[in-house]
């Protein structure tokens, strides 16, 4: 036990991330040993889990300019056009995760009711969302006149054969960077992905005065701890938050 201590007390300076999955992996591998008969003594459940505080970045935000200008890239007459506008529209509108976009069915449209309802992949959490107009059309102009005719359950689907889903580690991230170099936006000034249009519609959301439970129940967080991040890309609203300096003087 002290050869473990010591070697997690070397982790130390890591991010939280690194020195979650450091440990993770002496625990499997613990439980291995234990299982094969290799050891007699159980040191996975005598491994002490470190206390680390997350270090959250700020999200990337785009600016409205840039989101017009991405989006008017996309060449919606062709049949990739409109899968592509079709996925952009989700995120920066509805706020869904790249993996929930390439999980999306048929199944989960209600039409009737004008709703998407699904399950999260990340929280398995079910997330019922109103369907906008513009993003309703988007999805049925592409099934009727861009997607191939093929028989899969999933919505959108690769445009070259063989034909069929995005793979689980495709995080559609040439996409964004493809119609980013056609509306002629920098590339390396900011990580942009899939990811950073869900954070631009949350922090377009926070500045409308959407309370953050609403914005939480949107991007189907499990609490609002998740969410609060964003207040970080708002300036004018931690502001709001600042204390008075004279305030403080007179409760002293």
């Amino acid at each position: 036990l002290t050869l473990i201590n010591d070697y997690i007390k070397t982790l130390a300076g890591y991010t939280y991330k690194t020195v979650e999955q450091n440990i993770c992996s002496i625990r499997t591998f613990f439980r291995f040993l234990l299982y094969s008969g290799e050891i007699q003594t159980d040191f996975a459940s005598k491994t002490p889990m470190v206390q680390a505080r997350k270090q959250t970045r700020i999200p990337s935000v785009w600016t409205e300019d840039e989101l017009k200008k991405l989006i008017a890239a996309i060449d919606r007459g062709s049949p990739k056009g409109k899968r592509d506008y079709a996925i952009i529209l989700m995120a920066c509108c509805l706020g869904l995760r790249c993996t929930d976009i390439k999980n999306l069915k048929m199944e989960h449209f209600h039409w009737a009711e004008k709703k998407l309802v699904f399950t999260q992949s990340k929280t398995r959490q079910p997330l019922s969302l109103p369907l906008t107009p513009e993003v309703g059309w988007a999805i049925i102009d592409y099934l009727k006149y861009g997607r191939p005719k093929i028989s899969s359950p999933y919505v959108f689907v690769k445009h070259m054969a063989p034909f069929g889903p995005f793979s689980e580690g495709d995080h559609l991230h040439q996409l964004i960077k493809r119609y980013m170099e056609l509306a002629h936006l920098p590339t390396l000034k900011k990580r942009r992905g899939m990811h950073s249009l869900r954070h631009t519609m949350a922090s377009m959301l926070l500045e409308k005065d959407t309370p953050l439970s609403t914005i939480s129940d949107i991007l189907g967080h499990v609490d609002t701890e998740s969410t609060a991040v964003y207040l970080k890309v708002d300036i004018k609203k931690l502001k709001e938050c600042s204390l008075d300096f004279e305030e403080v003087l007179n409760h002293e």
